[in-house]
């Protein structure tokens, strides 16, 4: 492969939160005109390296150079100065303002202009816009607008600010296979004029079809760096956890039982039409479709987050109405949702408090929050789902997105559920994460539990899943069971609108 010119390294990084040490003498070269891989476990340190890159935090010891200079960058404008973007996994974008307002959002800060010429705002946009081939309206609102639109917005901004080296983190988890297909485009262009990407992801398919060399890094340890053409997905896998990675989706079958939630033509106008489907006890099934289908809609619905207009939810046989959510949990119903950060957790506060908040009265004494009960349930629900903290006190901000989303399951395992209806339980979560996930879904469905399970991974869908919902716009367009559930019987179901398989 060819050697490109270095722009940015890392010599001896190191970091420190309170103590424990989260990034040990990491040395990292990132090329001109190449897109670069760096990959690990949850907990192994990414998202902090890139930060530090990035300006966000400062590191405990080391260096950073650009163009073979030290270089200090002490808050994200140093880095912005140094031609260093960062694009967040989460979008950071001002919704109510629009498109153009957004890529040039603080672009005046040196500037002491006292009006702003909006027409050259707007005329340089739809420029920068037209450059990557996006089909946006500079004047369009962001409100409402699609992730992976607030993603090309946000990769426009930093070409505006000039950016020599972007760093995406996770860029593609909420996007679609097209989506995804669109933003490698449009990285390849602008790696071919000259820009640095450094890409941050799970998805080990999508690092060996868009980067050139990927960093392997592991519990804060620099493991290796690696031309992608000299690297296969097993070896990859075997870097990241430090050993060799067996078939980690595997299907405990149990023995099934009553039927414990079922809906009957659920409608909500606008969101979704006419959607039954019944789960029993001891049995896992899949809702699969593409992103917009209306499967998390349904699910909220369920869970009384969103009104419906008309069909009905049976539980336990019994016809009910769940208008809030407290309704559903008083009945054993539970949803873990898709976005964690913004309805799964409270992020400023300790973990053992996140974990314990569906369940005041379990942890409370004569009104009063018993912190030793809290502590303990903490620590218990921590080692089921090996949570890597370092005590129940540390702010669930702090961890790393697949830690933060097994705090939610645990939060939401605590109330005891019989019917779990949980929203991409994988998403953000590393191979070796997922094995615990996988363990603890078999566990809950052998013990009787119903699970209803979201999922836009189709590996999880197939080897999970005893019966699959496919629904295509707000619709089921198609159900099946056994041998009928494939790939192909579920894309077609999901993409054409196939009403095959059992119904």
């Amino acid at each position: 492969m060819e050697d490109h010119e270095a722009f940015v390294t890392t010599e001896g990084i190191t970091k420190q939160f309170s103590g424990v040490t989260v990034l040990r003498d990491i040395d990292i070269g990132f090329a001109r005109g190449e897109v670069h891989a760096v990959i690990g476990e949850n907990g192994a340190g990414k998202s902090t390296l890139m930060k530090i890159i990035a300006g966000v935090h400062q590191p405990t010891r080391g260096r950073i150079s650009i163009d073979g200079e030290e270089t200090a960058l002490r808050n994200p404008h140093d880095a912005i100065e140094k031609k260093i973007a960062l694009i967040h996994q989460e979008p950071l974008i001002f919704s109510d303002l629009d498109v153009a307002e957004n890529i040039f959002a603080g672009h005046t800060r040196k500037d002491y202009r006292r009006f702003i010429r909006w027409r050259d705002i707007y005329d340089r946009a739809q420029e920068l816009l037209d450059s990557l081939g996006v089909e946006l309206s500079p004047k369009a609102k962001m409100m409402n607008m699609s992730i992976a639109d607030q993603q090309m917005v946000e990769i426009v901004s930093a070409l505006s600010q000039n950016a020599e080296l972007i760093i995406m983190d996770e860029p593609t988890a909420s996007l679609t296979p097209g989506e995804v297909g669109k933003l490698f485009a449009i990285v390849r262009t602008l790696k071919d004029q000259g820009k640095s990407f450094v890409f941050i992801s799970h998805r080990l398919e999508e690092v060996l079809e868009i980067a050139d060399k990927v960093t392997v890094l592991r519990d804060g340890n620099f493991i290796g760096t690696r031309n992608v053409d000299e690297v296969t997905k097993e070896s990859l896998i075997e870097m990241m956890i430090g050993r060799e990675m067996k078939e980690h989706i595997h299907r405990e079958k149990t023995e099934r039982g009553e039927t414990l939630l079922e809906l009957r033509s659920l409608s909500a106008s606008g969101v979704f039409q006419d959607v039954s489907l019944s789960v029993k006890a001891g049995e896992i099934d899949g809702i699969a479709g593409l992103v917009g289908a209306g499967r998390s809609e349904v699910a909220r619905a369920v869970f009384g987050l969103d009104p419906y207009d008309s069909g009905e939810i049976y539980l336990y046989g019994q016809p009910v109405r769940i208008g809030q959510p407290r309704d559903a949990i008083s009945r054993h119903l539970i949803y873990v949702p898709e976005d964690r950060q913004y309805e799964g957790l409270f992020l400023p506060s300790p973990i053992a408090m996140n974990m314990t908040s569906a369940v005041p009265r379990r942890i409370s004494r004569h009104g009063f929050i018993n912190r030793e009960i809290e502590d303990s349930l903490c620590e218990e629900y921590s080692r089921l789902l090996s949570v890597r903290m370092r005590d129940g006190r540390q702010a669930v901000r702090e961890l790393s997105g697949g830690n933060q989303q097994k705090v939610v399951i645990a939060k939401w395992l605590l109330p005891d559920p019989r019917i779990l209806i949980l929203d991409e339980p994988t998403r953000g979560i590393d191979v070796g994460a997922k094995e615990e996930v996988y363990r603890i879904i078999n566990e809950l469905a052998s013990q009787g539990k119903a699970i209803l399970m979201i999922s836009s991974e189709l590996p999880e869908i197939v080897s999970l899943s005893d019966r699959v919902v496919v629904m295509k716009e707000g619709r089921v367009s198609g159900v099946f069971e056994g041998e009928q559930i494939n790939d192909n019987t579920i894309m077609s179901a999901a993409i054409q609108g196939s009403t095959g398989g059992t119904n």
